[in-house]
């Protein structure tokens, strides 16, 4: 018996991953505005629910947790500038909460915003751009401790 369907599977998923990489694209450009996954995902023509799976199985976290990344990010860069205080990069980034964007830091960096503050702006000087975002990125405190068991 043949199975009739409007398109073939594999359109499906490169469009579904085409969608995907516009999303992520979006966060990146506009980490620092409001975005919550229904607004991503009706800007991608999706359900929440089938954004947040898919954007998991191609990229490894939710999209709300790839949108906090970016934000954690781009705040390790304007702290180690040292000429704003940490509320004003909380708010700079993003997030609306101040608890909540030093608890997310804290979960990513290891310690807390105030801290990295102190402590991280001498850590890059005279160090090229591109080196320092790559061996500053933040690094889930319980992905670091798993690869560390592991090994990997």
């Amino acid at each position: 018996m043949w199975r009739v369907t409007s398109k073939p599977a594999a359109v499906l998923n490169l469009r579904d991953l085409a969608r995907l990489r516009r999303v992520r694209d979006r966060i990146d450009r506009e980490y620092a505005q409001p975005l919550d996954v229904e607004a991503l995902a009706r800007g991608a023509n999706m359900s929440a629910g089938h954004l947040s799976r898919q954007f998991r199985l191609a990229y490894g976290e939710s999209p709300y947790a790839y949108l906090m990344t970016r934000r954690i990010e781009r705040a390790m860069t304007l702290l180690r500038r040292g000429d704003l205080s940490v509320t004003e990069v909380c708010f700079a980034v993003g997030c609306s909460s101040l608890g909540t964007f030093s608890s997310r830091f804290t979960e990513l960096v290891g310690v807390p915003p105030s801290v990295y503050r102190r402590d991280a702006a001498n850590a890059t000087a005279g160090m090229p751009s591109c080196v320092a975002k790559q061996v500053t990125r933040p690094v889930r405190t319980r992905e670091a401790t798993e690869k560390g068991r592991t090994g990997r």
